[in-house]
C-alpha cells in the first residue's frame, strides 16, 4: 500500500496540473494504490481554512486516470465553497475510486481505502457519493473515525441523499419565487436528468407538489422503476436540451451546461443536484445570465447532504438538519438578489460570498 503526493514534474500530459482551473491552489493531492485489493483512488484536499476537508467518495469507471484526477479536483474545490456558503466550519475535499462500483467494489477494497483516509490524520473526512452506500461507509468506519454518513444504527446520520434532494427542492422553489413571483411548482414542466438516489427523492417532492415531471436516465430499469411509483413521464426524445421546459434539473454527473448545450436550452431555470454543472463556470455562468436563464448555483442548493453528515461531527439532530436545509431557500433568494443588484452571474455572486468567508477566517487565523 503506497501513498504519494503528486509531483508535477512527473506528469506526462501536456496540460500542467498546477495551471488548471480545477487545481485552484489545492493544498494536497494523494494517490492511493493497493495491488492486493485493486484499489486505485485519488484524494483531493482543496482548502482547510475553515476546518477539516469533508467530502464524499465517488466510485466511477473513468475513461482515463487524467479524467479521474480532473474530477476529484473539481469536486473537492466545489466542496470548499459548498461548506463556506452554507456556514459550516469545514474545508473542501473529495475522493474518487477508479472502478466499476457494481462489479469491483469489495469490503476489502473499502477497508484499504479507509486506511488511506486514516493516514491523513483527520485532514480529510470522507462520506458517500456516487457508487457508494451507507454500508460502505460503515466498513470504512471499522478502520478510521474520519468518516461520516454511517448507519443510524451505528450512531450516524444515515443516507444523506434524501436531505440533499430536499435542499435542491428548496433551492428550486426559491428560484421559482424569484423568476415567477410564486414558489408553487404545481403544473410546472420540470425535466429531471439522472434518477439516482437523489434524483428519485427530488422527483417524489415534485410529484407531491403536482409538477409535470419528465425523467431521463441511462438506465431503463431505473426509469421504469421510478415511473411505477410516481406520476411522471419518461423522456423519449434524443436531445433533452432542445426541449421546451420551465425547469431543467441536472441530477447526474457534471458539466451538462457546456458549449454544446447552453445555446439550445429552452428552460427558464436550472436547479439540480449534480455537482459542477457548468463546464466552464465563468464563461457559462455569464452566458446563462445573458440569456436570462436563472441558475441556482449547484454548490449552494445541493448542500443538504453535507449538512446531514456534518450533524455527526457537531452532534445535532434531525430537527436542526432540516432547519439548516430549509434555510437553503432563504440563502438562494439572497444570492439571486445580490446577483441582480451587482449585475453578476448567480454563480459569481455565490462564489464571491463563499470566498469572502474563507478570506475572513484566514485573516483571523493569521492574527
Amino acid at each position: 500500500m503506497t501513498t504519494d503526493v503528486i509531483d508535477a514534474k512527473e506528469l506526462k500530459n501536456s496540460d500542467p496540473v498546477f495551471g488548471q482551473m480545477s487545481f485552484d491552489d489545492h493544498e494536497q493531492i494523494v494517490f492511493c494504490n493497493d495491488k492486493d485489493t485493486g484499489l486505485k483512488a485519488i484524494i483531493g484536499i482543496h482548502n482547510t481554512v475553515l476546518g477539516p476537508a469533508l467530502g464524499g467518495t465517488r466510485m466511477w469507471q473513468y475513461n482515463s486516470e487524467w479524467e479521474a484526477l480532473n474530477d476529484v479536483l473539481r469536486l473537492s474545490r466545489g466542496m470548499t465553497f459548498k461548506s463556506a456558503i452554507t456556514g459550516l466550519n469545514l474545508g473542501g475535499g473529495k475522493a474518487v475510486i477508479i472502478g466499476d462500483a457494481k462489479t469491483q467494489k469489495t469490503s476489502e477494497l473499502m477497508g484499504r481505502f479507509g486506511e488511506f483516509v486514516h493516514s491523513l490524520s483527520g485532514r480529510y473526512i470522507t462520506a458517500e457519493d456516487v457508487g457508494m452506500a451507507t454500508e460502505d461507509m460503515d466498513i470504512v468506519r471499522e478502520v478510521t473515525p474520519f468518516v461520516t454518513g454511517i448507519s443510524e444504527s451505528k450512531g450516524g446520520a444515515g443516507n444523506p441523499s434524501p436531505i440533499t434532494a430536499y435542499g435542491v427542492f428548496m433551492g428550486m422553489k426559491a428560484a421559482a419565487k424569484f423568476k415567477y413571483g410564486s414558489d408553487i411548482l404545481e403544473d410546472k414542466n420540470i425535466f429531471v436528468q439522472g434518477i439516482g438516489n437523489v434524483g428519485e427523492a427530488l422527483v417524489e417532492h415534485l410529484a407531491n407538489e403536482g409538477a409535470k415531471v419528465t425523467i431521463s436516465d441511462i438506465s431503463q430499469e431505473r426509469l421504469q422503476e421510478v415511473k411505477s411509483k410516481y406520476d411522471v413521464t419518461i423522456y423519449g426524445g434524443s436531445d433533452i436540451y432542445s426541449e421546451e421546459m420551465d425547469i431543467y434539473a441536472p441530477c447526474a454527473l457534471g458539466a451538462t451546461i457546456n458549449d454544446n448545450t447552453i445555446n439550445k436550452l429552452r428552460a427558464d431555470i436550472i436547479a439540480g443536484a449534480a455537482n459542477n454543472q457548468l463546464a466552464n463556470e465563468l464563461r457559462h455562468g455569464t452566458l446563462l445570465q445573458e440569456r436570462g436563464i436563472l441558475y441556482a448555483p449547484d454548490f449552494l442548493i445541493n448542500a443538504g447532504g453535507i449538512i446531514n453528515v456534518y450533524a455527526e461531527l457537531e452532534n445535532y439532530g434531525k430537527a436542526e438538519i432540516m432547519r439548516k436545509t430549509e434555510n437553503i431557500y432563504n440563502t438562494t433568494l439572497e444570492i439571486f438578489e445580490n446577483a441582480r443588484q451587482n449585475n453578476l452571474s448567480t454563480h459569481n455572486a455565490a462564489l464571491n460570498i463563499a470566498k469572502d468567508r474563507i478570506a475572513t477566517r484566514k485573516r483571523e487565523n493569521a492574527k
